[in-house]
């Protein structure tokens, strides 16, 4: 049985539709992401009943795998489904050949955790073989049972979703920002969240980290991660970061791909075009989880984080999450950026979508005026190239500004309160 709603047994993941299309159309489906977000879960819930499922966290099938590779795939013949294929790259190459041997589609469906390790076994070993999904932790719209689409601050398009979606008060906005997004947490209501959380950590340092990069002192690898939950809807700074976890900048930098590659860290690069001067080249960064970052700085209600002095940092990448997650959902790269120069004039986000920026602010508030699109008129270079460079001109398309009010409402004729319960 299926379910879309919160407190049951399987929550439909928005991402489904998109598996489904690339099993069709490759011999070899690769879904990857951060642990726990519901990889196998989903997988083996799409899968037919004439699919062998396997997984590789069991420590006798892994030593088959990686000590007689054939074998293991004598053993376990296609449609085959295959968890945490990372222990085990050995397997890569037979089953590159087992591809090409058959004309049918969807013949291996493999799940991987550690997404720069594998995307780089994956790439030598299945080019052009294997269509790659980046599943993302549970979305706004999966726990509302609502169909997830790529965000875009159309006003027509957000008329008709806030007609479809519940509305959620700020206090419920909150319990959803410092829970999180990992489905078991959603799934099993009486999981204790900073316990689940402690384990979470323990295990991706135990774990995870082992595997993909020599980590010294895992006390200090710890004080980064807090590092870094601290600084999430912030510029990145290395050297700040460096000089607060007491390591080198290149080391910073290092452990930094190892959580971005993990899938538990975005950083935005800021945009650029040459009919823009003085911007910034700070990246942003944002922890897309917002309950383990929560839980990462100490955060024990969603009512003390609420009032707390980090609120609107953790309701900033909350929005974020919810619109990254609405196109890796949907296959798609997120065209996100940010806007900052040395005016300090920021902009939260900019969506690149069809030849227009869209540009969004993110507030916690309930009743924005116009003055939060102040910073907007930052980008009115772009729509004003001069005399022979019009090959910078770009539309600045419809945006507003994401918030907790009640209703969406236009603020002038081309942006919008969008609530964050509609995205």
């Amino acid at each position: 049985m299926v379910w879309g709603r919160i407190g049951m047994s399987y929550i439909t993941r928005a991402a489904e539709k998109t598996a489904v299309a690339i099993s069709a159309t490759f011999p070899i489906l690769v879904v990857t992401g951060a642990r726990q977000v519901g990889k196998s879960t989903m997988l083996q819930h799409l899968s037919s009943t004439d699919r062998t499922v396997v997984s590789l966290d069991d420590p006798n099938v892994r030593a088959l795998a990686r000590t007689d590779p054939a074998l293991f795939l004598q053993r376990y013949t296609p449609p085959l489904l295959i968890d945490e294929i990372q222990y085990a790259p050995q397997l890569l190459p037979l089953i590159k050949l087992g591809a090409d041997r058959s004309d049918k589609p969807g013949q291996y469906w493999l799940t991987g955790s550690q997404s720069f390790h594998l995307m780089r076994e994956v790439s030598e070993s299945l080019a052009g073989r294997a269509g790659i999904l980046t599943l993302a932790g549970l979305s706004a719209a999966e726990l509302d049972g609502v169909e997830s689409v790529p965000f875009d601050p159309d006003p027509a398009r957000l008329i008709q979703r806030a007609k479809k979606v519940p509305k959620l008060t700020m206090p419920a906005i909150f319990q959803r920002i410092i829970t999180g997004s990992l489905p078991r947490l959603w799934t099993q209501p009486t999981v204790d969240r900073a316990t689940y959380y402690r384990s979470y950590v323990a295990t991706y340092l135990q774990r995870d980290i082992r595997d993909l990069s020599q980590v010294g002192d895992e006390t200090v690898f710890l004080t980064f991660l807090r590092a870094i939950a601290g600084r999430t809807a912030r510029p990145l700074v290395m050297e700040d970061i460096a000089r607060d976890v007491g390591v080198s900048a290149p080391t910073i930098k290092r452990w930094l791909s190892i959580l971005v590659s993990s899938g538990l860290v975005a950083v935005v690069a800021p945009y650029h075009n040459n009919a823009l001067t003085r911007l910034t080249k700070l990246p942003l960064l944002h922890m897309l989880d917002t309950g383990l970052a929560a839980y990462l700085l100490g955060w024990t209600t969603s009512d003390t984080l609420e009032r707390g002095a980090m609120s609107g940092q953790f309701f900033e990448s909350y929005v974020f999450a919810q619109i990254y997650a609405s196109y890796t959902n949907a296959g798609l790269e997120p065209p996100l950026f940010f806007y900052r120069d040395k005016q300090k004039r920021e902009i939260d986000l900019l969506i690149a979508k069809d030849g227009a920026i869209h540009p969004i602010e993110i507030k916690k508030a309930a009743s924005p005026g116009k003055s939060s699109l102040a910073n907007f008129r930052a980008l009115d270079p772009l729509t004003q190239a001069s005399p022979g460079e019009e090959a910078l001109k770009t539309r600045v398309g419809s945006g507003g500004v994401v918030c907790l009010a009640d209703d969406f409402l236009p603020l002038d004729a081309n942006n919008s309160i969008i609530p964050v319960w509609t995205i």
